[in-house]
């Protein structure tokens, strides 16, 4: 059954119009209008309300094998999104209920009930479900404590810190212990954000060269963690300042993702061997199991105000490939979404 008088019979969608090659362009985005087939059993109609955009994406526009499959040209792109559910053929999920989804780029989403998520817009916004309290959240506490294995008493270093996992990955060290937090951004505004947030020392990586900020920012005592969202430089500059034993959870490499010519750092890997290093990439599909734990936590977190939020948002679903466009150049402060109607 609907909640609406009328079923909507299509949808606009944003497809791929062609892949880009460096950084993209306008060219390679086209908004488009799609039949919306109806429903099989099992299968939900929903609204979107908001919806993701992320770095990761940029990778699976490229026709390589990876861990997630290409965007297909002449296809709707894919992501988080969250919404209303408007017309049900599943026992489990009722119309009127709110769920995440992995359907975004488009108004409406036909979507397989098993493969979204109920989740309670009463507790906090539903904008929420898709960063601090979603995927975005659960990167930064699975990256920080079980990738980087971080205990109390360590100093961590946070590169992209203004981002929507960064901002979160330094909140949640601060809160379970750190003795120092240590991020980077790409603007004085996001640095002085930082410290807001309670980031004991921030730099602006356009300032100067890294390395010489982050040796100033971690002092004498180096660190023992460092949260990579950036990779290249800043990933040098972390292996020189790591403390013997020191961990680094790799997440992403954002200042290379648009890059169409191999790049040369980290030129000094070999510090790992001495120092004892362990590097390791990881993906957060891989952590599911601990979403309960991080959502009982996070939740508790955000009551105390131990962390908070930002979120960037863009109106409009034809924005969405600017919003994206600008995510890549490091427009946004926390969480970019668009909000779809």
């Amino acid at each position: 059954m609907s909640t609406a008088d009328t079923r909507p019979t299509s949808t606009r969608e944003v497809q791929l119009a062609s892949r880009p090659v460096g950084r993209p362009t306008p060219e390679n985005f086209r908004l488009a209008e799609s039949a919306l087939p109806e429903l099989q059993d099992g299968q939900i109609l929903v609204r979107n309300n908001f919806m993701s955009v992320d770095p990761y994406m940029r990778g699976r526009m490229n026709d390589v094998k990876s861990y997630s499959a290409p965007f297909a040209v002449g296809a709707a792109l894919d992501g988080g999104a969250v919404g209303e559910v408007i017309e049900s053929r599943s026992a489990d999920v009722a119309v009127g209920q709110t769920v995440v989804h992995s359907l975004g780029w488009r108004e409406y989403a036909v979507v397989d009930a098993a493969s979204a998520a109920v989740v309670r817009p009463d507790l906090a916004p539903e904008s929420a479900f898709l960063g601090a309290l979603g995927m975005t959240g659960l990167t930064a506490y699975a990256g920080l404590l079980k990738v980087a294995e971080f205990k109390a008493g360590d100093a961590v270093f946070v590169s992209g810190a203004a981002g929507a996992v960064g901002s979160l990955v330094g909140q949640i060290a601060k809160a379970m212990g750190a003795s120092k937090v240590i991020g980077s951004a790409g603007t004085a505004a996001k640095v002085a954000r930082l410290l807001e947030l309670g980031f004991d020392e921030a730099f602006n990586y356009n300032d100067g060269p890294v390395l010489e900020q982050l040796e100033k920012a971690a002092g004498p005592e180096g660190i023992d963690v460092y949260f990579d969202n950036v990779g290249g430089e800043h990933l040098e500059a972390a292996l020189a300042v790591l403390n013997v034993g020191g961990h680094v959870a790799m997440c992403g490499a954002i200042a290379q993702y648009n890059s169409t010519e191999p790049t040369p750092a980290p030129r000094n890997l070999m510090l790992a061997i001495g120092k004892a290093l362990t590097l390791r990439g990881f993906l957060v599909g891989g952590y599911w199991n601990l979403k309960d734990e991080f959502m009982e936590k996070a939740a508790a977190w955000l009551a105390d105000g131990s962390i908070s939020y930002d979120e960037t948002i863009v109106d409009g679903l034809e924005n969405a490939p600017q919003a994206f466009m600008d995510l890549l150049d490091g427009a946004n402060t926390g969480k970019m979404l668009v909000r779809v109607p």
